[in-house]
């Protein structure tokens, strides 16, 4: 198996990761502080923060760092490149210094609804690059990872070889976007090895409450759900009680299996609710 694995089952601490998205409302405000309330009891290494599409969540997820930075934990915003200028990124990483933010997720992102225009970053690797350029070894940088290929990635081979440049440009670890299937992400992880890249591959673990709304994010973003999976979750119908205790017993079944496979830890996308995520924890040990 690869050598990150015999790394990470030497590491003393995994990471374990917890990632929100920022509210929109003062109800929002108010749930989410809840939720973190809950979630900090398990100790987390971070928690990051989601970066809307263009940047258009960009106070909100400043304010969301700082207050979780308040109550003395670690926290790590989310920064796409999409659509922005290099004076606009430069900006951005200048107030990220200014308040102590030593850890960023580095992504590309998409474009917001109706806008054409790019802007002068085109990949996650340029905003790497820029990053490094203009800060040096200040920031802790994560990427994405796609075990089951980026949906807009012509095929594997490019998305492997995308994912490669991310890192030579200077990426210190990766997450990768949920999956259902562990052998995905070992297969990534072995052919990411054969390409000389060396750097920590967080599984990224969405819980499962939902499958509606599972099955519209898993389409949006390339999450291949296993057909039998989908008509296991089918079965139940409106039972979201059911859903939750199958959901709840698989993705358990799963995170097993990565951390006996050697995954150097686990990122949680948490959709801010608590309860799933501390299950999950909790069944695992963790």
């Amino acid at each position: 198996m690869a050598a990150q694995f015999e790394k990470a089952c030497d590491m003393s601490e995994r990471t374990f990761s917890i990632e929100f998205f920022p509210p929109k409302t003062d109800e929002g405000v108010v749930k989410l502080r809840e939720t973190r309330r809950q979630l900090a009891q398990l100790k987390p290494k971070f928690f990051s923060v989601t970066f809307g599409a263009g940047g258009s969540t960009r106070d909100r997820t400043l304010e969301t760092v700082l207050e979780i930075q308040g109550e003395g934990l670690a926290a790590a915003p989310h920064l796409s490149c999409i659509g922005s200028t290099r004076a606009n990124i430069r900006e951005i990483l200048e107030v990220y210094k200014s308040h102590g933010i030593r850890h960023i997720v580095a992504l590309r992102g998409d474009l917001p609804s109706g806008v054409a225009d790019p802007g002068e970053f085109r990949y996650a690797n340029e905003l790497v690059q820029f990053i490094r350029q203009e800060t040096g070894d200040w920031f802790e940088i994560e990427v994405a990872a796609y075990p089951e290929t980026h949906p807009q990635a012509r095929n594997y081979t490019d998305d492997l070889n995308n994912f490669k440049r991310k890192v030579e440009a200077g990426a210190n670890a990766a997450i990768t976007q949920y999956f259902f299937n562990a052998d995905a992400y070992f297969n990534f992880v072995d052919d990411c090895e054969a390409l000389g890249i060396d750097i920590p591959i967080v599984p990224g673990i969405m819980p499962i409450s939902n499958y509606s709304q599972l099955a519209r994010f898993s389409a949006m973003c390339g999450a291949e759900i296993p057909r039998w999976l989908a008509k296991k979750l089918e079965s139940y119908y409106d039972d979201t009680a059911s859903i939750k205790a199958f959901g709840l017993d698989f993705v358990t079944g799963m995170c097993d299996d990565l951390l006996t496979g050697g995954a150097p830890g686990l990122h949680f996308y948490t959709l801010n609710q608590a309860a799933l995520t501390s299950a999950l924890w909790q069944r695992l040990g963790l």
